[in-house]
């Protein structure tokens, strides 16, 4: 059987009787599964825990993976239990995505072991780019308390860690990767999910997690040379705040989490990547999710979306006083029509308070813009903060509903313990029942809940644009290092769009009218390399108006990918990648400080003949950020072509076929 290595304990009769036979032994029980490729390889024992190793072409790539499962009076699930059986298998086939930001067809090929024990199962998956394993309890219908799973591992030594260090659990989950040697992370650092590791001429490791229902999100502690999990407790009682955003716990439970007896746990992941460009490419998360879980998607639309928040209103040439009233929204709208984008979002606001969302703003005309919009074909998303939408979600829901809003944008949210990621999956269910998109920021990072709900248009859980307006930190190597890191685990609003673009020694934290550092172009290649469903233009509509050419050429990015080609990449350095919509390719290039030339291989295109317009930095970009060339050519699939990325530069192009 290809992919499978069986060890046995001394004595035992060696044969396919052991694929579904006990082993004589909990403490000697060991096993290997291979890659379909043969080159990945994961060896599973079975002591008085779960020890797991990885290796890629025979070179071990993580040291001793440690794991179990505790149980409130049952203790150590693993200690406890004999081995009842073994079963392997393959498996290959297509998954289909609706609403696909990487790609609409995933070819899912992977080995499977099940170790079956009398009171779980673990399943481990061992794919060509990657390896997952999952515990299956089997312990009544009865509710369970979890005291904890732990997890440990080592990665190689000498190996650089994407730190995205938390201070703490209570989080806003935005986070900067700080490339770090693994061994130079001081012990009790907390680290956010995923995250990465690398070592020269070697594979990288992405740790992170996929398919969490009922079940609180993991983060890991530096413990000695490697990591350990750590998991936020059942919430017993929070404080209270002066704030109507902020959170913390007063009184926590001795477990982290009460649920089913029976039941599945999320899956542990550890995407392997030959390449730098392969590291973007994984989609592992997306494919260890579960399938949809709604009837009905057709109403679900993908799109572009006006934001208010970032540029502050800052709006001029009009003859009202601009600010969160009906006048300037009715403005985003008519922006929003003349450039086709689908939505506009009112942001914080537009309520009579914070707290109180069923009731608009005296100034906002909530129904009127909604009718306004529908004349022109923009929906409004509504912004609320998630403890009103908590305590009374349905009847919220059927105001917004009622008026004939198009989504909510969920905010400062900042938990990831069981209680709110069930608070997750019940807004999905709750919007998805009034046709409602619902866009979650101050929120924990993506762990594939969107293939089971597409209406969760996004997640931020990203350090994004919006920093800007208060801090220097938003440069390019902080950019180029997303697609690597926080994008591995699902999609991200970082809100891309400024148009007042300078380099790092001219920028200025500005509130009210903040900058972004990079060229234009850099800006504008945002918008085909970050994956977002719900991709904001966060200026002003008055920059985008005079900034026409720009806008216009932003406007025609669509948002979802049927196809995605990562054609070339180095962590925190640049990034090339090609995209594919109906039958237009979008090509994007990024890059950090330094100057760089590629010669773009045009061979993913299709047969035929496309027409390009390309987006790049012009030559006195270095100095202007602002600085541009749009310029039109013919491509096909023959063709290679020379370009430059200028300092934090960018490059862009649409090609469609004639």
């Amino acid at each position: 059987m290809k992919g499978f290595k069986t060890f046995t304990p001394i004595g035992s009769k060696i044969g396919l009787i052991l694929l579904f036979f006990a082993l004589s032994s909990v403490a000697f029980g060991q096993s290997s599964l291979t890659s379909p490729n043969g080159v990945l390889e994961v060896t599973v024992s079975v002591k008085e825990e779960l020890h797991l190793k990885l290796a890629y072409a025979g070179k071990t790539l993580v040291e001793d993976v440690v794991s179990d499962l505790i149980i409130d009076g049952k203790g150590s699930l693993v200690a406890r239990s004999k081995t009842m059986s073994m079963r392997q298998f393959s498996q290959k086939h297509t998954i289909r995505v609706d609403l696909p930001t990487k790609n609409k067809e995933i070819n899912d090929e992977y080995n499977q072991l099940t170790l079956q024990f009398r009171d779980f199962d673990l399943e481990l998956r061992v794919y060509d780019n990657g390896c997952a394993f999952r515990y299956v309890a089997k312990l009544g219908k009865k509710e369970i308390q979890v005291v904890d799973e732990k997890l440990t591992f080592s990665p190689n030594e000498k190996t650089t860690c994407y730190l995205p260090e938390e201070k703490s659990l209570i989080s806003h989950f935005e986070n900067y990767f700080q490339a770090i040697p693994s061994e130079n992370i001081t012990t009790g650092t907390i680290a956010n999910l995923p995250l990465l590791f690398t070592k020269v001429d070697e594979p990288s490791v992405s740790f992170t997690e996929s398919n969490i229902y009922d079940y609180p999100h993991m983060f890991l502690q530096k413990n000695g040379s490697g990591f350990t999990s750590l998991f936020p407790k059942v919430v017993l009682k929070t404080k209270e705040q002066k704030r109507d955003r902020d959170e913390s716990i007063e009184f926590e439970a001795d477990y982290i989490a009460q649920t089913s007896g029976n039941r599945t746990f999320p899956w542990r992941v550890f995407m392997v990547s030959s390449s730098d460009k392969d590291i973007v490419s994984n989609n592992l998360v997306c494919q260890l999710a579960d399938p949809l879980k709604l009837k009905d998607i057709s109403w679900v639309k993908p799109g572009k979306v006006a934001w208010d928040w970032w540029n502050a209103n800052n709006i001029d040439g009009v003859d009202f006083k601009s600010g969160i009233n009906t006048e300037t929204y009715k403005y985003y709208i008519d922006f929003a029509a003349h450039y086709g984008l689908e939505y506009i979002i009112l942001d914080e606001g537009w309520s009579k308070t914070t707290t109180n969302v069923r009731e608009p703003n005296p100034n906002v005309d909530v129904a009127e813009l909604v009718s306004y919009g529908n004349q022109k074909g923009v929906g409004v998303i509504l912004w609320s903060l998630w403890r009103p939408l908590d305590e009374d979600m349905e009847g919220i829901l059927d105001v917004f509903k009622g008026w004939g809003v198009k989504g909510v944008k969920v905010d400062f949210i900042q938990r990831a313990d069981q209680y709110v990621v069930n608070f997750y999956e019940r807004m999905a269910q709750e919007t998805a029942k009034r046709q409602l998109l619902v866009d979650f920021h101050g929120a924990f990072k993506p762990s594939g809940m969107r293939r089971a709900y597409p209406n969760i248009i996004n997640f931020e859980g990203v350090k994004g644009l919006e920093n800007t307006k208060w801090e220097d930190k938003i440069d390019s190597e902080h950019e180029l290092t997303l697609p690597f890191t926080r994008m591995t685990a699902g999609v991200m609003d970082f809100t891309p769009g400024g148009l007042d673009n300078v380099h790092k020694e001219n920028f200025m934290a500005r509130f009210t009218r903040p900058m972004a550092m990079g060229t234009r172009a850099h800006q504008v290649a945002m918008y085909v390399v970050f994956e977002a469903p719900l991709q904001m233009l966060s200026d002003t509509p008055s920059n985008y108006y005079r900034e026409d050419e720009t806008t216009t050429f932003i406007s025609g990015i669509p948002t979802i990918w049927e196809k995605t080609e990562v054609l070339d990449a180095k962590v925190s350095d640049y990034i090339l990648v090609a995209r594919k919509h109906g039958n237009t390719w979008y090509i994007a290039g990024m890059n950090d400080t330094t100057p760089k030339s590629f010669t773009l291989d045009f061979s993913f295109l299709d047969e035929g003949n496309y027409s390009l317009q390309v987006f790049r930095d012009g030559v006195n970009s270095d100095t202007n950020a602002r600085d541009y060339v749009l310029e039109q050519t013919n491509v096909d699939s023959r063709t290679k072509m020379d370009i430059k990325l200028n300092i934090s530069g960018g490059w862009v192009a649409i090609a469609k076929k004639n």
